[in-house]
Protein backbone atom coordinates (compact mmCIF):
# COMPACT_ATOMS: atom_id res chain seq x y z
CA UNK A 1 0.00 0.00 0.00
CA UNK A 2 1.26 3.36 -0.60
CA UNK A 3 2.66 5.84 1.92
CA UNK A 4 3.21 8.71 1.09
CA UNK A 5 0.85 11.14 0.61
CA UNK A 6 0.85 14.45 -0.86
CA UNK A 7 -2.24 17.40 -1.40
CA UNK A 8 -5.14 16.33 -3.77
CA UNK A 9 -5.38 17.61 -7.40
CA UNK A 10 -6.23 20.81 -6.94
CA UNK A 11 -7.46 21.40 -10.32
CA UNK A 12 -9.89 18.10 -10.33
CA UNK A 13 -11.65 19.77 -7.15
CA UNK A 14 -11.79 23.12 -8.26
CA UNK A 15 -12.91 22.06 -11.38
CA UNK A 16 -15.64 19.81 -9.94
CA UNK A 17 -16.97 22.35 -7.73
CA UNK A 18 -17.17 24.65 -10.30
CA UNK A 19 -19.62 22.24 -12.38
CA UNK A 20 -21.82 21.84 -9.12
CA UNK A 21 -22.47 25.38 -8.54
CA UNK A 22 -23.40 25.84 -12.50
CA UNK A 23 -25.39 22.69 -12.06
CA UNK A 24 -27.11 23.67 -9.04
CA UNK A 25 -27.82 27.55 -10.81
CA UNK A 26 -29.10 25.77 -14.00
CA UNK A 27 -31.49 23.35 -11.65
CA UNK A 28 -33.31 26.55 -10.47
CA UNK A 29 -33.79 28.06 -13.00
CA UNK A 30 -34.90 24.98 -15.30
CA UNK A 31 -37.19 23.70 -12.79
CA UNK A 32 -38.69 26.92 -11.18
CA UNK A 33 -41.57 27.03 -13.76
CA UNK A 34 -42.55 23.66 -13.11
CA UNK A 35 -41.58 23.28 -9.35
CA UNK A 36 -43.72 26.43 -9.02
CA UNK A 37 -47.00 24.89 -10.58
CA UNK A 38 -46.91 21.37 -9.29
CA UNK A 39 -45.23 22.08 -5.84
CA UNK A 40 -46.22 26.15 -5.09
CA UNK A 41 -42.34 26.33 -4.54
CA UNK A 42 -40.08 27.81 -7.12
CA UNK A 43 -37.74 26.22 -5.30
CA UNK A 44 -39.07 22.87 -4.46
CA UNK A 45 -36.43 20.84 -6.65
CA UNK A 46 -33.33 23.11 -6.40
CA UNK A 47 -33.57 22.73 -2.65
CA UNK A 48 -33.35 19.71 -2.51
CA UNK A 49 -30.44 19.15 -5.53
CA UNK A 50 -28.67 21.78 -2.75
CA UNK A 51 -29.15 19.24 0.07
CA UNK A 52 -27.74 16.35 -2.02
CA UNK A 53 -25.32 18.87 -3.21
CA UNK A 54 -23.68 19.62 0.59
CA UNK A 55 -24.38 15.67 1.49
CA UNK A 56 -22.34 14.66 -1.72
CA UNK A 57 -19.20 17.29 -1.04
CA UNK A 58 -19.04 16.20 2.46
CA UNK A 59 -18.64 12.71 1.39
CA UNK A 60 -16.64 13.59 -1.11
CA UNK A 61 -14.07 15.07 1.54
CA UNK A 62 -14.27 12.60 3.59
CA UNK A 63 -13.76 10.01 1.02
CA UNK A 64 -10.80 12.01 -0.32
CA UNK A 65 -9.08 11.41 3.18
CA UNK A 66 -9.52 8.03 2.92
CA UNK A 67 -6.76 5.80 1.42
CA UNK A 68 -8.07 4.11 -1.50
CA UNK A 69 -6.55 0.73 -0.98
CA UNK A 70 -10.00 0.37 0.93
CA UNK A 71 -12.01 0.15 -1.63
CA UNK A 72 -9.82 -2.75 -2.80
CA UNK A 73 -10.59 -4.70 0.90
CA UNK A 74 -14.27 -3.90 0.56
CA UNK A 75 -15.17 -4.44 -2.85
CA UNK A 76 -16.98 -7.83 -2.24
CA UNK A 77 -19.00 -6.64 0.55
CA UNK A 78 -19.82 -3.29 -1.50
CA UNK A 79 -20.91 -5.39 -4.48
CA UNK A 80 -22.87 -8.29 -2.88
CA UNK A 81 -24.81 -5.36 -0.76
CA UNK A 82 -25.68 -3.78 -4.29
CA UNK A 83 -26.81 -7.33 -5.93
CA UNK A 84 -28.73 -7.30 -2.39
CA UNK A 85 -30.20 -3.92 -3.24
CA UNK A 86 -30.88 -4.89 -7.06
CA UNK A 87 -32.77 -7.53 -6.10
CA UNK A 88 -34.89 -5.65 -3.26
CA UNK A 89 -35.84 -2.62 -5.99
CA UNK A 90 -37.21 -5.56 -8.25
CA UNK A 91 -40.07 -6.42 -5.08
CA UNK A 92 -43.15 -5.19 -6.18
CA UNK A 93 -44.80 -2.58 -3.22
CA UNK A 94 -40.62 -2.28 -1.99
CA UNK A 95 -39.69 -0.71 -5.18
CA UNK A 96 -40.57 2.53 -6.34
CA UNK A 97 -41.86 2.97 -10.19
CA UNK A 98 -40.82 6.36 -12.00
CA UNK A 99 -40.89 6.89 -15.43
CA UNK A 100 -41.84 3.50 -16.08
CA UNK A 101 -39.03 1.96 -14.41
CA UNK A 102 -38.87 0.26 -11.11
CA UNK A 103 -35.47 1.33 -9.70
CA UNK A 104 -35.91 3.31 -6.72
CA UNK A 105 -35.70 2.34 -2.64
CA UNK A 106 -37.14 4.60 -0.52
CA UNK A 107 -39.41 7.28 0.31
CA UNK A 108 -41.37 9.94 -1.65
CA UNK A 109 -38.50 12.37 -2.81
CA UNK A 110 -35.66 10.99 -0.92
CA UNK A 111 -34.93 7.89 -2.33
CA UNK A 112 -31.95 6.23 -3.89
CA UNK A 113 -31.35 4.61 -7.26
CA UNK A 114 -29.55 1.23 -6.60
CA UNK A 115 -28.26 0.96 -9.82
CA UNK A 116 -26.00 4.16 -9.31
CA UNK A 117 -24.08 2.45 -6.75
CA UNK A 118 -23.78 -1.09 -8.59
CA UNK A 119 -21.42 1.08 -11.14
CA UNK A 120 -19.00 2.52 -8.94
CA UNK A 121 -18.76 -1.17 -7.25
CA UNK A 122 -18.34 -2.75 -10.12
CA UNK A 123 -15.53 -0.18 -10.52
CA UNK A 124 -13.80 -1.24 -7.35
CA UNK A 125 -14.53 -4.72 -8.16
CA UNK A 126 -13.15 -5.06 -11.64
CA UNK A 127 -10.34 -3.03 -10.68
CA UNK A 128 -9.54 -5.30 -7.98
CA UNK A 129 -9.71 -8.37 -10.26
CA UNK A 130 -7.82 -6.58 -13.10
CA UNK A 131 -4.56 -6.08 -10.81
CA UNK A 132 -4.78 -9.48 -9.38
CA UNK A 133 -5.43 -11.19 -12.52
CA UNK A 134 -3.99 -9.22 -15.98
CA UNK A 135 -1.82 -11.33 -17.32
CA UNK A 136 -4.47 -13.43 -17.64
CA UNK A 137 -6.71 -10.69 -19.80
CA UNK A 138 -5.10 -11.86 -22.94
CA UNK A 139 -6.98 -15.22 -22.51
CA UNK A 140 -10.84 -15.10 -24.09
CA UNK A 141 -11.51 -18.22 -21.39
CA UNK A 142 -9.67 -17.31 -18.76
CA UNK A 143 -9.30 -13.96 -18.72
CA UNK A 144 -11.86 -11.73 -20.58
CA UNK A 145 -14.71 -14.47 -20.07
CA UNK A 146 -14.56 -14.07 -15.37
CA UNK A 147 -14.10 -10.36 -15.96
CA UNK A 148 -17.15 -9.75 -18.19
CA UNK A 149 -19.43 -12.61 -16.58
CA UNK A 150 -20.61 -10.60 -13.61
CA UNK A 151 -20.66 -7.69 -15.27
CA UNK A 152 -23.15 -9.48 -17.28
CA UNK A 153 -24.92 -10.69 -14.70
CA UNK A 154 -25.48 -6.78 -13.12
CA UNK A 155 -26.19 -5.34 -16.46
CA UNK A 156 -28.85 -8.29 -16.96
CA UNK A 157 -30.81 -7.55 -13.57
CA UNK A 158 -30.68 -3.82 -14.33
CA UNK A 159 -32.57 -4.32 -17.26
CA UNK A 160 -35.09 -6.01 -15.29
CA UNK A 161 -35.93 -2.59 -13.86
CA UNK A 162 -35.46 -2.06 -17.08
CA UNK A 163 -33.27 1.04 -16.95
CA UNK A 164 -31.25 0.52 -19.91
CA UNK A 165 -28.93 3.81 -20.01
CA UNK A 166 -27.64 2.84 -16.45
CA UNK A 167 -26.77 -0.35 -17.78
CA UNK A 168 -24.82 0.52 -20.98
CA UNK A 169 -23.04 3.18 -19.06
CA UNK A 170 -21.72 0.49 -16.19
CA UNK A 171 -21.32 -2.09 -19.33
CA UNK A 172 -19.30 0.86 -21.16
CA UNK A 173 -16.88 1.78 -18.36
CA UNK A 174 -16.14 -2.02 -17.83
CA UNK A 175 -14.99 -2.63 -21.66
CA UNK A 176 -12.89 0.65 -21.25
CA UNK A 177 -10.90 -0.57 -17.81
CA UNK A 178 -10.87 -4.36 -19.51
CA UNK A 179 -9.41 -2.69 -22.82
CA UNK A 180 -6.86 -0.93 -21.03
CA UNK A 181 -6.08 -3.60 -19.11
CA UNK A 182 -4.48 -4.88 -22.78
CA UNK A 183 -7.64 -7.71 -23.63
CA UNK A 184 -6.96 -8.47 -27.39
CA UNK A 185 -9.43 -6.15 -29.93
CA UNK A 186 -9.89 -9.14 -31.63
CA UNK A 187 -11.95 -10.96 -28.92
CA UNK A 188 -13.17 -7.24 -28.40
CA UNK A 189 -14.57 -7.89 -32.34
CA UNK A 190 -16.32 -11.11 -31.84
CA UNK A 191 -18.18 -9.69 -28.51
CA UNK A 192 -18.86 -6.43 -30.31
CA UNK A 193 -20.72 -8.57 -32.63
CA UNK A 194 -22.78 -10.38 -30.53
CA UNK A 195 -23.32 -7.08 -28.18
CA UNK A 196 -24.87 -5.42 -31.02
CA UNK A 197 -26.96 -8.94 -31.29
CA UNK A 198 -27.85 -8.24 -27.80
CA UNK A 199 -28.55 -4.47 -27.97
CA UNK A 200 -31.04 -5.04 -31.27
CA UNK A 201 -32.71 -7.89 -28.81
CA UNK A 202 -33.22 -5.41 -26.14
CA UNK A 203 -35.06 -2.63 -28.59
CA UNK A 204 -37.05 -4.98 -30.63
CA UNK A 205 -38.43 -6.88 -27.15
CA UNK A 206 -39.70 -3.50 -25.48
CA UNK A 207 -42.30 -1.65 -27.96
CA UNK A 208 -40.89 1.91 -26.03
CA UNK A 209 -37.38 1.29 -27.17
CA UNK A 210 -38.44 0.98 -30.76
CA UNK A 211 -40.29 3.84 -30.58
CA UNK A 212 -37.26 5.67 -29.30
CA UNK A 213 -34.68 4.64 -32.42
CA UNK A 214 -37.41 5.45 -34.64
CA UNK A 215 -38.21 9.25 -33.09
CA UNK A 216 -34.13 9.78 -33.11
CA UNK A 217 -34.14 8.64 -36.64
CA UNK A 218 -37.18 11.27 -37.71
CA UNK A 219 -38.30 13.21 -34.50
CA UNK A 220 -40.94 14.47 -36.63
CA UNK A 221 -42.79 11.44 -37.27
CA UNK A 222 -44.40 11.61 -34.00
CA UNK A 223 -44.23 15.03 -33.38
CA UNK A 224 -46.24 14.87 -30.25
CA UNK A 225 -45.05 11.06 -28.84
CA UNK A 226 -42.11 9.45 -29.16
CA UNK A 227 -39.98 12.55 -30.92
CA UNK A 228 -41.61 15.16 -28.89
CA UNK A 229 -38.64 15.34 -26.51
CA UNK A 230 -36.28 15.47 -28.88
CA UNK A 231 -37.99 18.26 -31.10
CA UNK A 232 -38.46 20.75 -27.70
CA UNK A 233 -34.66 20.05 -26.99
CA UNK A 234 -33.80 21.26 -30.16
CA UNK A 235 -36.14 23.99 -30.19
CA UNK A 236 -34.42 25.22 -26.85
CA UNK A 237 -30.81 24.46 -28.16
CA UNK A 238 -31.87 26.84 -32.13
CA UNK A 239 -32.65 30.19 -30.35
CA UNK A 240 -29.84 30.18 -27.80
CA UNK A 241 -26.94 30.92 -30.66
CA UNK A 242 -23.82 32.63 -29.76
CA UNK A 243 -24.78 34.40 -26.44
CA UNK A 244 -28.06 32.68 -25.02
CA UNK A 245 -31.08 34.56 -24.57
CA UNK A 246 -29.98 35.81 -20.81
CA UNK A 247 -30.03 33.27 -17.24
CA UNK A 248 -33.53 32.41 -16.60
CA UNK A 249 -34.92 33.30 -19.99
CA UNK A 250 -35.60 29.78 -21.64
CA UNK A 251 -38.93 29.60 -23.21
CA UNK A 252 -38.47 26.08 -23.43
CA UNK A 253 -38.72 25.46 -19.42
CA UNK A 254 -42.11 26.43 -19.92
CA UNK A 255 -44.01 23.26 -20.21
CA UNK A 256 -42.91 22.66 -23.29
CA UNK A 257 -39.50 20.42 -22.24
CA UNK A 258 -40.84 17.74 -19.96
CA UNK A 259 -38.88 18.10 -16.86
CA UNK A 260 -35.95 19.96 -17.72
CA UNK A 261 -33.72 19.88 -15.14
CA UNK A 262 -33.16 16.19 -15.15
CA UNK A 263 -31.77 14.46 -17.82
CA UNK A 264 -32.53 17.84 -20.57
CA UNK A 265 -30.78 20.49 -18.93
CA UNK A 266 -27.93 20.81 -21.37
CA UNK A 267 -30.69 22.18 -23.57
CA UNK A 268 -31.68 24.82 -21.29
CA UNK A 269 -28.05 25.73 -20.49
CA UNK A 270 -27.66 26.01 -24.06
CA UNK A 271 -31.10 28.42 -24.98
CA UNK A 272 -30.00 30.70 -21.94
CA UNK A 273 -25.92 30.49 -21.72
CA UNK A 274 -25.85 29.85 -26.03
CA UNK A 275 -23.05 28.20 -27.06
CA UNK A 276 -20.36 29.67 -24.91
CA UNK A 277 -21.91 28.72 -22.17
CA UNK A 278 -21.99 25.39 -23.50
CA UNK A 279 -18.82 25.44 -24.73
CA UNK A 280 -17.72 26.20 -21.18
CA UNK A 281 -19.48 23.06 -19.71
CA UNK A 282 -17.72 20.88 -21.92
CA UNK A 283 -14.45 22.39 -21.45
CA UNK A 284 -14.86 21.62 -17.80
CA UNK A 285 -15.60 17.81 -18.38
CA UNK A 286 -12.39 17.93 -20.87
CA UNK A 287 -10.54 19.54 -17.59
CA UNK A 288 -11.87 16.81 -15.46
CA UNK A 289 -11.25 14.12 -18.06
CA UNK A 290 -7.26 15.22 -18.47
CA UNK A 291 -7.25 15.57 -15.02
CA UNK A 292 -8.52 11.84 -14.49
CA UNK A 293 -6.63 10.55 -16.89
CA UNK A 294 -3.13 12.38 -15.48
CA UNK A 295 -4.29 10.36 -12.12
CA UNK A 296 -4.65 7.12 -13.86
CA UNK A 297 -1.39 7.18 -15.27
CA UNK A 298 0.81 8.14 -12.32
CA UNK A 299 -1.56 6.05 -10.07
CA UNK A 300 1.32 4.20 -7.62
CA UNK A 301 -0.42 0.80 -8.89
CA UNK A 302 -2.32 -1.22 -10.95
CA UNK A 303 -5.38 -1.05 -8.42
CA UNK A 304 -5.16 2.95 -8.33
CA UNK A 305 -4.75 2.92 -12.24
CA UNK A 306 -7.77 0.95 -12.81
CA UNK A 307 -9.83 2.29 -10.20
CA UNK A 308 -9.05 5.86 -11.53
CA UNK A 309 -9.43 4.68 -15.53
CA UNK A 310 -13.27 3.40 -14.18
CA UNK A 311 -14.42 6.32 -12.75
CA UNK A 312 -13.06 8.94 -15.63
CA UNK A 313 -14.54 6.59 -18.86
CA UNK A 314 -18.10 6.35 -16.60
CA UNK A 315 -18.09 10.01 -16.11
CA UNK A 316 -16.79 10.53 -19.95
CA UNK A 317 -19.58 7.90 -21.20
CA UNK A 318 -22.17 9.71 -19.70
CA UNK A 319 -21.25 13.24 -20.59
CA UNK A 320 -20.98 11.62 -24.40
CA UNK A 321 -24.38 10.13 -23.86
CA UNK A 322 -26.46 12.80 -22.56
CA UNK A 323 -24.80 15.88 -24.72
CA UNK A 324 -25.51 13.31 -27.62
CA UNK A 325 -29.29 12.95 -26.54
CA UNK A 326 -30.02 16.60 -26.06
CA UNK A 327 -28.72 17.47 -29.46
CA UNK A 328 -30.46 14.86 -31.28
CA UNK A 329 -26.91 12.96 -31.84
CA UNK A 330 -28.71 9.88 -30.27
CA UNK A 331 -31.75 8.22 -28.70
CA UNK A 332 -32.96 9.01 -25.93
CA UNK A 333 -31.76 7.20 -22.99
CA UNK A 334 -32.40 8.85 -19.44
CA UNK A 335 -28.29 9.63 -18.59
CA UNK A 336 -28.41 12.51 -16.29
CA UNK A 337 -25.22 14.87 -17.13
CA UNK A 338 -23.01 14.53 -14.27
CA UNK A 339 -23.16 17.43 -11.60
CA UNK A 340 -24.87 19.22 -13.56
CA UNK A 341 -28.58 17.20 -13.60
CA UNK A 342 -31.14 17.45 -10.59
CA UNK A 343 -31.08 13.61 -8.85
CA UNK A 344 -29.88 12.94 -5.64
CA UNK A 345 -28.74 9.26 -6.18
CA UNK A 346 -26.55 10.05 -9.64
CA UNK A 347 -25.43 13.32 -7.65
CA UNK A 348 -24.33 11.72 -4.84
CA UNK A 349 -22.19 8.83 -6.43
CA UNK A 350 -20.60 10.78 -8.53
CA UNK A 351 -19.00 13.56 -6.13
CA UNK A 352 -17.87 9.76 -4.33
CA UNK A 353 -16.09 8.59 -7.33
CA UNK A 354 -14.59 12.31 -7.79
CA UNK A 355 -13.66 12.18 -3.73
CA UNK A 356 -12.06 8.28 -4.54
CA UNK A 357 -10.16 10.21 -7.96
CA UNK A 358 -9.04 12.93 -5.50
CA UNK A 359 -7.62 10.26 -2.66
CA UNK A 360 -5.55 8.23 -5.33
CA UNK A 361 -4.15 11.87 -6.88
CA UNK A 362 -2.44 12.23 -3.42
CA UNK A 363 -0.27 9.20 -4.68
CA UNK A 364 0.90 9.98 -8.33
CA UNK A 365 4.10 9.87 -8.65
Amino acid sequence: MPKTRTAPDYVLLFTTILLLVIGLIMVYSASAAWAGYRFDDSFFFAKRQLFFAGVGVLAMLFIMRVDYWTWRTWSKVIIIVCFILLVIVLIPGVGLVRGGARSWLGVGAFSIQPSEFMKMAMIAFLAKYLSENQKKIVSFKHGLVPSLSLVMVAFGMIMLQPDLGTGAVMVGTCVVMIFVAGARISHFAWLGVAGLIGFVALIASAPYRIKRITSFLDPWEDPLGSGFQIIQSLYAIGPGGLMGMGLGESRQKYFYLPEPQTDFIFAILAEELGFIGGFIVLFLFGILLWRGIRIALGAPDLFGSFLAVGIISMVAIQVMINVGVVTGLMPVTGITLPLLSYGGSSLTLMLVSIGVLLNISRYVR
